[in-house]
């Protein structure tokens, strides 16, 4: 009886023992099939944000409830649905996404939630992040990079260059629909005008891209973003300005110049000095190059002046306008010495003959007087270029005179020798 106590005993305690280990072996063997959500489960999606700056993320938190009702369409939901109950823990929710990466891909519920990152790299474009699990599945667009630019809107400072040009720092300020800066988005700048340096630029993290422009005429710049919602190769910026202009004020003069010019030692020239209407010159100076200055007065009246001896004279007209910045205008004047010369009608006179000595190659130049002086001893002053006078005596005269211009300064002095027969 013991020993067929003892094998009984035996073959239950095998099968006991069977039991236990296949009962831990069939629950390892469903712990690997993925829980997925069951019929009528309702997925919302979540995001941090609808837009995504390149080389960057954003959280999205998924809400997975079991017999529930969506909050939304299904595509892009913002709120989380009030009925039904989470989904049992575990519970496996697949993502995927258009542009970028979502991590992790795959994702277990905890009371009722995942929570998720979408990834972007350097590509623009629209996301479509879906989610899935089971027969369940919710897809939301977040637009990302260049996609994600609604409104782009510039500033100028400053946005008046004098008269000369200069420079003025352009801003663009790229936002998403919301009003929240848009990063890391490559912004290319073109002037109609001038130059801009740099011509391209990524947004920093607040949204902001900046040039410089350099002109010297009236200049529009233009931000452009391609690739945004509105691009069509011109600009960005549906909703607000894409491009700003930059004035330059009107210059000071439209005319200044002198004639003539050439001219000669002594000859009267004339400056014409034209103000430009919209520039409202208050006034100025003129430096005539030879150490000789005016005012400038009255404005757009001529103003004239000789030069006492040859050269090349750089003429500068200084003039201010409301602005009260002084501009400079310049001309060169070119001066060439007087091909002066004397003759003597007879040449050879007799004593005690009339003789006119006369000034020749005086051209325009403006004089004031004639300083005659023979070797003789003779000595006289005449207004004209003509000397009337006799010689007692024979023999050689040697005649000069000094020819004084209008500002008193000698013009030339030439010189004739006469011979005075018995």
């Amino acid at each position: 009886m013991l020993t067929r106590f003892r094998r009984d005993d035996i073959v239950l305690g095998a099968a006991v023992v069977l039991l236990a280990v296949a009962i831990p072996l069939g629950v390892v063997s469903c712990d690997k099939v993925p829980l997925l959500a069951p019929t009528g489960t309702v997925i919302t999606l979540i995001p941090t944000s609808n837009t995504l700056s390149l080389n960057s993320e954003i959280g999205i938190v998924a809400t997975v409830i079991e017999n529930g009702a969506a909050a939304g369409s299904g595509t892009g939901t913002t709120s989380r649905s009030g009925a039904g109950t989470p989904v049992q823990n575990g519970t496996v929710i697949t993502f995927t996404t258009t542009v970028g990466r979502v991590e992790p891909a795959e994702a277990r519920t905890h009371n009722g939630q995942v929570t998720v990152r979408l990834i972007s790299s350097g590509q623009s474009g629209t996301a479509r992040v879906t989610a899935f699990s089971g027969g369940a599945s919710s897809a939301i667009d977040v637009k990302v990079g260049a996609t994600a630019a609604e409104k782009i809107v510039m500033t100028a400072t400053p946005q008046t260059l004098p008269a000369a040009g200069g420079d003025s720092a352009i801003t663009a300020i790229v936002s998403d629909v919301g009003g929240s800066g848009v990063a890391n988005v490559p912004v290319t700048f073109i002037t109609s005008a001038g130059r801009v340096s740099p011509t391209s630029m990524n947004t920093d993290a607040n949204g902001v891209a900046q040039t410089t422009l350099t002109t010297s005429t009236t200049a529009t710049v233009t931000a452009r973003i391609a690739g945004a919602p509105n691009d069509t190769g011109g600009g960005s910026g549906a909703n607000g300005a894409n491009s700003i202009t930059v004035t330059v004020g009107a210059r000071g003069l439209t005319a200044f110049s002198a004639a003539p010019n050439p001219a000669t030692i002594g000859q009267v020239v004339t400056f014409t000095i034209t103000p430009n209407a919209a520039a409202n010159i208050s006034g100025g100076t003129l430096n005539f190059g030879d150490g000789q200055s005016t005012p400038i007065s009255p404005l757009g009246g001529p103003i004239t002046h000789t030069y006492s001896s040859p050269g090349d004279f750089t003429a500068t007209a200084i003039v201010s306008g409301a602005s009260g910045v002084p501009e400079t205008f310049t001309t060169t004047v070119t001066v060439t010495g007087l091909p002066l010369t004397l003759s003597a009608t007879p040449p050879s006179p007799a004593v005690n003959a009339p003789v006119a000595i006369t000034v020749g190659g005086l051209g325009t130049a403006a004089v004031r007087q004639f300083e005659w002086r023979a070797s003789s001893g003779e000595a006289v002053t005449t207004p004209g270029p003509t000397w009337n006078t006799s010689f007692p005596s024979p023999g050689v005269r040697t005649i000069t005179v000094n020819v004084v211009g209008v500002n008193g300064q000698s013009l030339g002095t030439p010189t004739i020798n006469v011979n005075v027969t018995p």
